[in-house]
């Protein structure tokens, strides 16, 4: 079996407000420019990441849709969804296809488009990522969920009521150096003090900002690329998800991740490498708890003190180990079900050493990680700058 599977085209539409733009068209245009940045190579099988086009756009049978529309009629075409993972989910699919052999070249798209809904029918959507019967029933949503484990953190772990902005101040100082991101200015630490409750004690600056937005990747093995590439290669080198209790209150310490610590574990095992030898992670900011949580299941923190990291700019750009490199779901935008496919064409997009004023010098090996909910769904994926023949 052939495991040198490669990225080998990227493309992404800005995320924002696209009202006049419809959900095939972002899919069609993020995945124009993913086939032509691969130097014309034609999918066998497309995977479409997304979350909540039933709810919020009244349609289903992405892989159809977006297939046809793009000319690709009559290859496989099927849509995974997994909440917020929906996009790492597609991508460990598409992997997993060419990895078989059964696929020589994959196509992945993520896709969401929340501007189909402007009220609250979006928190509506949002909750039926939820335990339906015991979560939303009761009012719960996304965002007041996180609110319950920020409170939780930050009362067991003695945490101040700024112990977070550290996650959104890197995450916009970031943001404002990528073209494609939602919000690209930065913020100071004193802005975030200012700024309004969403959920006590989640402000404005804590939660990620629902947008539109599409991206894509092609994948194939190394030895299938057009001759002459004109890109630095970059391989999954591992690959992995897991899953947990859905409902937050089943857990026996919702302040844990195992379904993140497991994922990163097996992906690492995969790749052959330790946590030291990751230059940059890209976690799923969706929520400022989420990204210490996160930090700390991937064990790069102790429990309790993913926090302190970003306090101590070790997560910033020139940091031992920077997150969020284009911003992150903070500032980027959160595409709901796109995320994770917008992650692994910044990370390598970073790893070709195309990450323009947010380059990490000497980048190799990153890590990218798609949560579903509160880690309910992980998935994560180790990505690898090779050179052809290597």
């Amino acid at each position: 079996m052939n495991n040198n599977i490669v990225i080998a085209g990227i493309g992404q539409t800005a995320v924002g407000e696209h009202w006049k733009t419809s959900l095939r068209e972002l899919a069609h245009y993020a995945l124009e420019d993913a086939i032509k940045d691969a130097g014309g190579l034609r999918p066998q099988a497309l995977f479409v990441a997304n979350m909540l086009a039933p709810n919020l756009s009244k349609q289903s049978h992405l892989g159809a849709l977006i297939a046809d529309f793009s000319g690709f009629v009559g290859i496989e075409a099927v849509t995974v969804e997994a909440a917020g993972a929906s996009g790492g989910a597609a991508l460990r699919q598409g992997y997993l296809a060419v990895l078989s052999g059964m696929v020589d070249v994959a196509l992945v798209v993520g896709v969401e488009k929340f501007t189909d809904v402007v009220d609250a029918g979006t928190e509506t959507a949002l909750a039926t990522t939820l335990d339906s019967d015991f979560e939303a029933v009761q009012g719960v949503t996304p965002t007041s969920q996180a609110a319950l484990l920020m409170r939780r953190y930050m009362h067991e772990f003695n945490v101040p009521a700024d112990g977070l902005a550290g996650f959104p101040v890197t995450a916009h100082a970031n943001g404002a150096g990528n073209p494609n991101a939602m919000f690209r200015r930065a913020i100071k630490a004193e802005t975030y003090a200012r700024a309004g409750m969403v959920s006590e004690p989640l402000n404005m600056f804590d939660a990620a900002p629902n947008a539109d937005g599409a991206a894509a990747v092609i994948l194939t093995r190394a030895d299938l690329l057009p001759p002459n590439f004109p890109h630095p290669l970059v391989r999954i080198s591992g690959s992995a998800s897991a899953s947990d209790l859905l409902a937050l209150h089943d857990r026996p310490d919702p302040l844990t991740f195992p379904a993140a610590r497991r994922s990163v574990e097996t992906a690492l095992e995969k790749a052959g490498l330790t946590r030291e030898q990751i230059d940059f992670f890209e976690y799923h900011d969706a929520f400022s708890i989420y990204a210490a949580l996160s930090l700390e299941a991937a064990g790069f923190a102790e429990r309790g003190r993913g926090w302190e990291l970003a306090r101590d700019g070790v997560i910033a750009l020139n940091g031992k180990l920077p997150c969020a490199t284009m911003g992150g779901l903070k500032a980027r935008g959160n595409p709901g079900g796109a995320t994770g496919v917008y992650q692994a064409v910044e990370a390598a997009a970073q790893l070709r050493g195309g990450g323009g004023a947010n380059q990490v010098a000497g980048a190799r090996y990153a890590m990218i990680q798609s949560l579903g909910g509160p880690a309910a769904t992980a998935v994560t994926h180790v990505l690898e700058r090779v050179e052809i023949g290597e």
